[in-house]
């Protein structure tokens, strides 16, 4: 086989712009994308040099002003602690009710640093981009700060205390506990916590008749409600996806967006892993309407709009059972008619299934109604994968509702049987239905406290505004997924001092007393370990951040399955009417994070949008409506609106339209307000995730969108490399046979390398799933600078990491591969041979180093960089950081200020840790014990960093393997970052079925 052929017969694309050759990018001219190179303003290069040498005169004149600070040591210091060197400790955070394991890093009292716990079963060490950057959420100067009241909603907000409001609570308690509670409502956010469940039971010990209600626009009730309506037990799933050999998601993206995603990407990526031409490889189907993350590292992805996912499962469940495996006739009316396409290649994915046996698993996602959750249940017990791949487990601890308890609060509202109503970390005025009319029915209530981190859109309404802690500041308590319990323990004193938790707010609920967080979750523990050894059981749990609970693993399920009742048929009639789908963003998750600048500015792993959401339709559809990029459409539902500008998304289904929330808001920080389109007045109770029927009408305006996948592009050369499993069996030189006969011209000699250690990095592409977690660990711990949506539209995005994404094939259902892209490290780097000032230079050790100092702007380093993974500092990005925002700044990491080149370092605060503590202790730096902050923290383990110059560490391992190549080697840059290239499973009978 010819290795230039196999290497060379795809064709990727990054835009159907490019795809169709664009006049925009016919004559790109300048390797740069517009705006990316061009100075500020229009300024000349010798107007602009002139500035900066005006500014750096000024700063010196200045620096003789600056006020005198004295540095003072402590007068006692702390126990344990040395200035310089940080502390890290084991707590645990929850997003819906996924449960995670953390390890944070504290520099003199102050956290800088999430990492995930490598002890915890649901994040192996890993960490979510929404976990790292929810460090930012800790310093975020638009934090609720004080107690506030009001006697009406639309009254102006009068300070108050903590103990007024105790008094105002302990006084309207009493009359409600005199009624047995049934005029008190409570809305929590889903938690799964010993300590917030026992709370609530006391609730409704005290108020017997209250409505309490746990809801998040993303949860996972009918999970829940499935597998209870399957086995008559509340229990919740785990997976072990490292024990599936071929697995099957329905409209599931669990590598990204559903709870326990973390641990769910480990188990798929190691699955994935190929050391050699003989090693096995898992296979992945992927049936859903918009292209998700998981949808894009599938081997096969058959795309439906919302109204057939569903029957997409029943038929796969049917074909089963005609094949023989032992599934119960289904009752009730037949699946919708499907395509002679899709029921092949469903039939297809039933003869895989059937063939991996226990090792094959079905995954429904939480927006899939509970009888598609009961028959992934019945269907993995019959494969004999539930108590394998798929365990259940006690969900006890859970408190996860639909939208039916928010009905029943609202009608409560309406009836005037609700009079007050405490809302506890909650937004349900942005997050729950619009057709709820919660708006109107909360200003009837007679009484409304609010505890919140932020003043949302629920606090116009409200009556008193408590300040919310973050979870880094109060004690609490998790038990995830596969029963594992967890202590969430605070790394810092409240920021300030009126801040408290939920859980505080509840014990205030049960006795008009305020008991500090620590206090209840001890209380809590002394019923979960044995008395007799209790303090050293809790502090064991507290240095572990885990105590695994001895459930018996998976529950199994003997008796037969019960298989929940189709729900009512979704689809309309109108064939020019959408089905819109409601998707969690895959940077924000939600309204949580609407005020992370990290986050907004972090791109959609598919689209590359930023700082915004869009309405993403498939090319077909947006031919047929006259649609392009940017240009608004209306869309309604009953008497609801809203317009938002449109994304072609290459991959999507016909026919229906993506919606992601989090966007639009009017309330909830400085940051949040006003980005994006609030797509919440669509939902409805019965329908929050998946509408039918929504009119599409073409409107005046056109957005600009703030995207990154045309920055920096490198199409037209050999930059990806993949090939199938079968395919690399065939020839497993397949992604360096391209260079076998390349015979390189240097044109300087090699730096001297004496160091001891010689640092290099190998990204396996197979693994990477395109997460971004990586970028978002970079950011936070080499205090990366948020450049906002101008300056993304202009092409001067920051992050020293960036994930390029390609697609491959047609429009309607390409492929995709994602390449992480840092600085490469080049031994013969062209960067260091233009710089007139010696910024960039090379070390005794392989790295490419920055001295910020020495760097006057030429950006010569830049122009002459084939990778284009430098960042210059056209503004003083960091001139604008809020001080209290400073506060979460790694100090081990210079920041930048304006005019100098950026770039990846290999963490090289790190590498100095490293070196110092071995030293000290008179040995080597070991293997695996230096990590870079992307390495730590993917969820995939797809990047290996290192000792070069040991044969036995693993980036040395993983550079000797066949699939190993050299981006551009052409060039003989001889870059230290290498690639292994990626693999894919597909099935050879997908593609005969037309």
């Amino acid at each position: 086989m010819d290795g230039d052929r196999l290497t060379s017969q795809k064709s990727y694309w990054r835009s159907l712009q490019r795809l169709h050759d664009s006049p925009v990018f016919q004559d790109a001219g300048d390797e740069f994308p517009e705006g990316a190179s061009s100075p500020p303003s229009g300024l000349s290069r010798r107007s602009l040099l002139k500035l900066m040498g005006a500014s750096l005169a000024l700063a010196g004149a200045a620096s003789c002003r600056r006020p005198e600070d004295r540095i003072l040591p402590y007068v006692s210091a702390p126990e344990g602690l040395i200035p310089g060197i940080p502390l890290r400790y084991a707590t645990a955070a929850s997003i819906a009710t996924g449960v995670y394991g953390l390890v944070v890093e504290s520099h003199e009292g102050r956290p800088t640093k999430i990492e995930g716990n490598q002890m915890h079963p649901s994040s192996l060490g890993a960490a979510s981009p929404w976990l790292q950057a929810s460090i930012l959420n800790l310093y975020d100067p638009d934090r609720v700060r004080r107690v506030r009241r009001r006697n009406d909603p639309e009254g102006a907000w009068e300070d108050a205390t903590w103990e007024e409001f105790v008094q105002a609570w302990s006084e309207r308690a009493a009359e409600l506990e005199a009624a047995g509670g049934r005029q008190l409502a409570l809305l929590l956010p889903n938690f799964a916590s010993p300590t917030t469940r026992r709370l609530v039971r006391a609730v409704l010990e005290r108020f017997p008749e209250a409505a309490t209600a746990a809801y998040e626009p993303f949860h996972d009730a009918n999970i829940f409600a499935g597998i209870e309506t399957a086995t008559g037990r509340s229990l919740r799933p785990a997976y072990r996806l490292e024990k599936a050999s071929t697995l099957a998601a329905f409209d599931c993206d669990f590598l990204l967006t559903e709870s326990d995603a973390l641990s769910a990407a480990r188990g798929f990526s190691s699955g994935r892993r190929v050391e050699s031409a003989s090693d096995e490889m898992n296979r992945l189907y992927v049936v859903e309407g918009s292209l998700s993350l998981t949808g894009a590292n599938a081997d096969h992805r058959l795309p439906l709009p919302p109204t057939q996912v569903a029957d997409a499962l029943t038929r796969l469940f049917e074909s089963l059972r005609e094949r023989g495996l032992s599934l119960p006739e289904l009752q009730g009316p037949p699946a919708a008619s499907l395509s002679e396409a899709a029921q092949a290649k469903l039939d297809l994915m039933a003869q895989d299934l059937m063939r991996s046996g226990s090792k094959g698993v079905v995954l429904a996602g939480r927006r899939q109604p509970p009888r598609s959750h009961s028959l992934a249940l019945a269907i993995n017990r019959a494969l004999g994968s539930l108590g394998e791949a798929v365990t259940l487990h006690p969900a006890d601890d859970v408190g996860c509702d639909s939208e039916e308890a928010l009905v029943r609060l609202a009608e409560g509202i309406e009836r005037e049987e609700i009079t007050h109503l405490i809302v506890a970390g909650a937004n349900p005025i942005y997050s729950a239905p619009a057709d709820l009319g919660l708006r109107e029915g909360f200003k009837k209530l007679a009484f409304i406290a609010q505890l919140s981190l932020h003043a949302d859109e629920t606090t116009e309404l409200a009556h008193w505004h408590l300040p919310q802690t973050h979870f880094l500041e109060d004690w609490s308590d998790y038990r995830s997924a596969d029963s594992t319990l967890s202590v969430g323990q605070p790394l810092i004193a409240p920021l300030f001092e009126a801040c408290r938790s939920v859980d505080e707010l509840l014990s205030l609920v049960v006795g008009d007393e305020i008991s500090p967080s620590h206090s209840l979750v001890r209380e809590t523990w002394r019923g979960l370990l044995p008395e007799e050894d209790f303090e050293a059981s809790w502090r064991r749990a507290l240095h572990d951040g885990v105590l695994s609970e001895a459930d018996g693993g998976g529950a199994s399920v003997e008796a037969p399955l019960v298989i929940a009742e189709a729900p009512p048929a979704l689809g309309g009639t109108d064939s020019d009417a959408l089905e819109v789908i409601i998707a969690p963003s895959s940077a924000l998750y939600d309204d949580r994070n609407s005020n992370n600048a990290w986050l907004q500015e972090l791109p959609d792993p598919i689209t590359k949008l930023t700082w915004g959401n869009a309405a993403l339709i498939s090319p077909a559809t947006a031919e047929r409506h006259h649609l392009a990029d940017g240009e608004h459409i209306r869309l309604s539902l009953s008497d609801r609106a809203i317009e938002i500008p449109v994304l072609i998304l290459p991959g999507h289904a016909d026919g229906c339209a993506t919606l992601s929330i989090g966007y639009g808001r009017a309330g909830g920080g400085d940051i949040a307000r006003g980005v994006g389109t609030d797509a919440t007045p669509l939902r409805t109770a019965s329908h929050p995730f998946l509408l039918p029927g929504v009119k599409i009408e073409k409107v005046a305006g056109r957005t600009r969108h703030a995207q990154t996948q045309e920055h920096w592009s490198m199409e037209g050369r050999s930059i990806v490399r993949e090939a199938t499993l079968e395919q690399y069996r065939a020839q497993p030189d397949f992604a360096t046979a391209p260079e076998a006969n390349l015979k390189p011209y240097p044109l300087w000699d090699d730096p001297e390398l004496a160091g001891r250690y010689q640092w290099g990095m190998v990204i396996d592409l197979n693994a990477c799933i395109g997460c971004s977690a990586c970028v978002v660990a970079c950011q936070s711990e080499n205090n990366i600078p948020i450049v906002g949506p101008e300056q993304v539209r202009n092409s001067r995005e920051m992050h020293w990491l960036r994930i390029d994404r390609y697609f491959a094939g047609p429009p309607d259902d390409p492929e995709v591969v994602f390449q992480p892209v840092p600085c490469m490290h080049c031994e013969r780097a062209p960067c260091e041979q233009v710089c007139p000032v010696a910024a960039t230079v090379h070390d005794n050790e392989g790295l490419n180093v920055m001295v910020y100092n020495r760097c006057i702007g030429t950006r010569y380093c830049s122009n002459n960089c084939p990778y284009k993974v430098r960042r210059f500092n056209f503004f003083n990005y960091t001139g604008r950081i809020p001080e209290l925002v400073q506060m979460g700044m790694n100090p081990n990491v210079t920041v930048r200020s304006r005019g100098v080149m950026e770039k990846c370092t290999y963490c090289v605060q790190r590498i100095s840790e490293s070196k110092i503590h071995a030293r000290k202790e008179g040995r080597d730096v070991q293997d695996g014990e230096l990590q870079t902050a992307c390495q730590q923290t993917c969820p995939a383990q797809a990047i290996a960093f290192g000792d070069i110059s040991d044969p036995n560490s693993q980036v040395s391992r993983w550079k000797a393997q066949d699939r190993n190549y050299t981006l551009l080697a052409d060039l003989y840059n001889k870059p230290r970052t290498t690639y292994l290239a990626k693999l894919r499973n597909p099935n050879p009978q997908w593609e005969e079925i037309r």
